[in-house]
Formats: C-alpha cells, sequence, structure tokens
C-alpha cells in the first residue's frame, strides 16, 4: 500500500476544516494538516520538516484572498497542486482562480469523492511534469527526466526507469522502510517472474550510483526486512 500524501487544508471555516481534516484521513491515500489562514499556511510551508503534496486553499480567508496567496506561492516556486474551494463559481471568479496559478477550482458545497479524484487527478500529473523536483540528500531528483542532479559538484546522474520508481516510491514513503515485497509490487506490479533478487540488484545499481561509498550507504538503507530513504541526509 502507498504511503498517504501529505495535504494542507487552508480554511477558515473551523467546522469545514476539521471535517475535511478528518474525511480525508479516512481515505487512507492522504494526512492532512490545517491552516485557518494564509500566514498560517506560509508558517506551515516554511517549515523545513513541512512537506506537502498538494493544498486545498479557500478564496476567503480572514487574511487575504485566497488567489492571492496561490499567486504568491507561484511566485515563490512553490509548484505542488493547488485546488480551490470556494462559494463563488462565477465563470469570472473560475478565471481569476485559474489565472492566480491554481490547478483546478472546486465549488461549494461539494462531494468528498469528487474532491478528492481531482486530488488525485492532479497529483498524477503533478508527478509526471517537469516540475516535480525532490531532494534527497545532496540530488535534487527529476522523476520525469529521470535523473539526479548533484549542484555542488555540477554533476548529473541518469537514472533507468525502475531506479527512478524505486527512488520515487521511497521518497514518498517518508523515510519510513519499505518491505521488499511492497516495493515489488509497487515498482513492477504483481509479475509471479519478478524475485526479491530483482529487486537487490536495482538497489546495488542505485548504491553505486548515488553513494560515495556504496559499501557504507548513507542515503539508500537496508532496514526492517526493506529499504528506505534518508532524504536530508548529506552524502559527501
Amino acid at each position: 500500500m502507498a504511503t498517504p500524501r501529505p495535504i494542507l487544508i487552508v480554511e477558515d471555516d473551523a467546522a469545514l476544516r476539521a471535517t475535511l481534516a478528518e474525511q480525508i484521513a479516512l481515505e487512507g491515500d492522504f494526512t492532512a494538516d490545517e491552516a485557518e489562514s494564509a500566514t498560517e499556511a506560509a508558517a506551515k510551508l516554511a517549515d523545513a520538516d513541512g512537506r506537502y503534496d498538494a493544498i486545498l486553499l479557500d478564496i476567503g480567508l480572514p487574511d487575504g484572498d485566497g488567489r492571492d496567496f496561490c499567486a504568491k506561492l507561484r511566485r515563490d516556486g512553490m509548484r505542488m497542486p493547488v485546488i480551490m474551494l470556494t462559494g463563488a463559481d462565477a465563470e469570472q471568479d473560475v478565471v481569476r482562480g485559474l489565472d492566480s496559478g491554481a490547478n483546478d477550482y472546486v465549488a461549494k458545497p461539494f462531494r468528498l469523492p469528487e474532491l478528492l479524484a481531482r486530488v488525485r487527478a492532479q497529483l498524477r500529473v503533478f508527478d509526471n511534469s517537469e516540475d516535480a523536483v525532490f531532494t534527497i540528500g545532496p540530488y535534487l531528483f527529476r522523476p520525469s527526466a529521470k535523473v539526479l542532479l548533484e549542484p555542488t559538484r555540477n554533476r548529473k546522474v541518469r537514472l533507468t526507469d525502475k531506479e527512478s520508481a524505486i527512488l520515487k516510491f521511497l521518497y514518498r514513503a517518508g523515510g519510513k522502510p519499505v518491505p521488499r515485497q511492497v516495493l515489488l509490487n509497487e515498482v513492477w506490479g504483481y509479475n509471479s517472474n519478478v524475485t526479491t533478487h530483482t529487486l537487490e540488484t536495482h538497489i546495488y545499481r542505485l548504491r553505486q550510483k548515488i553513494e560515495p561509498d556504496p559499501t557504507r550507504a548513507r542515503l539508500l538503507l537496508t532496514e526492517g526486512g526493506g529499504y528506505k530513504l534518508e532524504p536530508g541526509t548529506s552524502a559527501a
């Protein structure tokens, strides 16, 4: 089972925000964090430990217009999907929301299954876009290009399809160990001809590419019958 992906809910209606967070968590695909204002959301996004794969953003916030906040996020280089939530669904409101950089626009009241389906759709597009960049140790990982960039050494590491898929899934696990069989199923599918030896071979080759000393791994670790990434570890 894939690791739940973190969503930030920015909504000033405390009851709606809490209900959304609770219902989203029950789905199993996502975890939810909450902010009641643009200021609180900005602080959470700036936190070094904060990582959100998508944002649900209300237009009517107590300290400003959600569309202005979305435009600021884009100016600051944040590219994760943003889905606007609002009661204003006239054409001009939709256009202004999308022009501010939002990926989608959902009018209140909405059905939760539809909202989450839209989030999933936007995440699928984002994960395969040029905008998706993940930090793994000293590297910037671009899954769409199947490449790791190491800016400090002006180095580029090219990956195979499977190597890129392994890194992306381990990154999504947020530093938690992923059992070998889960990783096999996620990367190769339920193929009875693929064994853990195949996975171990790919892990070996990955370590040869990304670890300064592959015999003493610091980024791609073996743990608990599986593997995990230490995204914040420097490999220098």
